[in-house]
């Protein structure tokens, strides 16, 4: 028989993982990162950028966790990256650079809370986000694209991180 989140026996759990999103604006795309962040019980989701909407579009993704999730919008990714790192959390962008390290081999570490950072879905994460970063990480990729869906990236490293972390 097929359970439903009815019937399955998951522990509710909330993790010191922030996801910061970096200009990502397609409306579905941030239905599913809401989705995504109730999946896998992150403390928040922060989306900054100045066309960020909440409409229906974004609505019929999310299936109503963008009701559960603590979110915040910001104007300035950069800004709000500042302000976590101040507070003391690790910043780990989400980007394929000449000095970013595969995310299979990376330990995410327990000491602070985890603070991911994704990017817009044709720029990726700004170099100035970049510059203050504590580690840049990579998905290693095996075809003949360089990069995939931003949401999939996502998934997968707050899979990656979330396994560490339990």
């Amino acid at each position: 028989m097929q359970l439903t989140h009815y019937n399955t026996n998951f522990k509710r759990r909330k993790f010191p993982i922030t996801l910061v999103c970096d200009h990502v604006t397609n409306a579905p795309n941030i239905g599913s990162l809401f989705r995504i962040a109730d999946a896998f019980g992150i403390k928040k989701l922060i989306l900054c950028g100045s066309d960020i909407t909440l409409g229906r579009k974004m609505a019929k993704t999310a299936r109503s966790t963008e009701k559960v999730v603590e979110y915040n919008i910001c104007e300035s990714a950069l800004e709000t990256i500042k302000t976590l790192k101040t507070s003391g959390h690790q910043i780990i962008s989400l980007e394929i650079t000449s000095t970013s390290k595969p995310l299979h081999t990376f330990m995410f570490s327990t000491k602070k809370p985890i603070v991911i950072v994704i990017g817009d879905e044709s720029f990726g994460v700004s170099d100035a986000i970049l510059k203050e970063s504590n580690h840049v990480i990579h998905i290693d990729m095996y075809g003949h694209n360089s990069s995939m869906n931003v949401v999939q990236a996502a998934n997968i490293t707050l899979y990656e991180a979330i396994k560490q972390l339990l």
